[in-house]
């Protein structure tokens, strides 16, 4: 079989063919088309989609007990935080902030954890190829205005009746592209569930 075979397999049945090319031909990019493939304009209405950036959600760091609020992405499934699809119990939205890349570097650069420049350079290319796997970067755009990282690691989760759909077009930043979910959802399934963790369970 080849890639483009293969890629098959593992691909939403419900694209259009040309959607379902399109896709091909980015994952096939893949890194080199991250900055000008990843978001959508698309999708906009009163619907959360996962892996939607919003401009400010409430979270928390435990065990300091300070809520702030800051742009964060959507991990919950879309269909599970869909206000309409009616459940026994209430469901929480599931997400994690946006960090600023600029700052994330500012830090790196204070607590010295690269001794020179060149280490602190290779570490941040693999960060943008998405070769770290508990981090996921965000390059510019929609309405994102700076370079972004999201770390998987860093979950907070609030009411879903607590994130307003009314005013949903105003607060949300991006939405993925269907690439861009990919990548979202190849990074979830790598960070929380690998195989190959070498650990014999029986």
């Amino acid at each position: 079989m080849s890639l483009k075979d293969d890629i098959r397999l593992y691909l939403p049945k419900y694209l259009s063919e040309e959607s379902t090319k399109e896709l091909i031909k980015n994952i096939s990019e893949f890194p080199n088309n991250i900055s000008n493939s990843l978001y959508t304009n698309a999708l906009n209405n009163d619907t959360i989609f996962q892996g939607d950036g919003l401009k400010s959600l409430k979270i928390i760091n435990l065990p300091d007990t300070k809520i702030g609020e800051v742009p964060s992405v959507i991990l919950s499934n879309t269909c599970d935080i869909e206000p309409s699809n009616k459940r026994p119990f209430p469901s929480q939205v599931c997400y994690t902030p946006i960090f600023r890349l600029e700052k994330y570097i500012d830090n790196l650069k204070q607590v010295n954890f690269y001794t020179d420049q060149y280490a602190l350079n290779q570490h941040l290319e693999r960060l943008k190829q998405q070769h770290i796997t508990q981090i996921l970067y965000l390059p510019i755009g929609c309405g994102l205005e700076y370079e972004g990282i999201v770390f998987l690691d860093r979950i907070n989760n609030c009411q879903n009746r607590s994130i307003s759909r009314d005013n949903l077009k105003q607060n949300r930043l991006f939405s993925l592209s269907n690439y861009g979910y990919y990548l979202l959802l190849t990074k979830l399934s790598i960070h929380f569930s690998r195989l190959q963790e070498k650990i014999d369970r029986n």
